[in-house]
């Protein structure tokens, strides 16, 4: 009895070791998450990557951001960037919509495609907001700006209202044209979104 007590014991103690299943996550974004003009271990998913796992979290964060890609663009190539076997994916759009002046009811009908094709697929998101810039008005500002957290609401996503957050408009940590971060840039937005992707990893873990 003994012996299959120790058996028995040492099983359990083998289970709880088992490592956790690696999450695969996507992120679909434009050049502020591709990584434009920074080594590709500089880009924000690479970053996001290491500092997971520096926390001891099993995961691995593909980079499917596309320099210049508007929301409508990355609804075009949805497909094929969110491969089957994803666990989630991080939505980083509407920067290029907002600096083109797009309007945002078509920005708003693009993100919502979006959104309801992934939730088709069981695919959970994380959606990543965006501002457009004050100079072009309150009225548009108000538009824009509102699409993120009222689609967020409506699909009940984790939502994080604002990319640059900590970084925008700071000369030191954006490149010249003070629309890129720099790679200290990217490190500071993975520092403070990184609260709310554990949030999302934990949602992801559920059964």
């Amino acid at each position: 009895m003994a012996a299959l007590a120790l058996i028995l014991s040492a099983g359990g103690m083998a289970q709880a070791q088992t490592p956790a299943r690696t999450l695969k996550l996507v992120v679909l974004g434009d050049s502020l998450s591709a990584g434009y003009n920074l080594p590709g271990n500089a880009a924000f998913p690479a970053v996001l990557e290491q500092a997971l796992r520096q926390k001891g979290v099993a995961v691995e964060i593909a980079n499917a951001g596309v320099s210049g890609d508007t929301v409508q663009g990355g609804l075009d190539r949805l497909d094929w960037s969110v491969p089957d076997g994803t666990d989630g994916v991080i939505v980083e759009l509407g920067a290029n919509d907002a600096l083109r002046g797009f309007d945002p009811a078509a920005t708003e009908k693009a993100l919502e495609e979006i959104l309801t094709r992934l939730k088709a697929r069981n695919v959970p998101v994380l959606l990543a907001g965006m501002y457009a810039p004050r100079n072009l008005g309150p009225d548009y500002t108000t538009r824009f700006d509102g699409i993120f957290k009222r689609l967020a609401d409506k699909y009940g996503l984790v939502f994080y209202p604002f990319f640059l957050d900590g970084i925008a408009g700071d000369r030191v940590l954006n490149q010249a044209d003070l629309l890129h971060p720099t790679a200290e840039g990217v490190r500071v937005i993975v520092a403070r979104i990184l609260p709310t992707v554990e949030r999302f990893l934990e949602t992801l873990r559920k059964p």
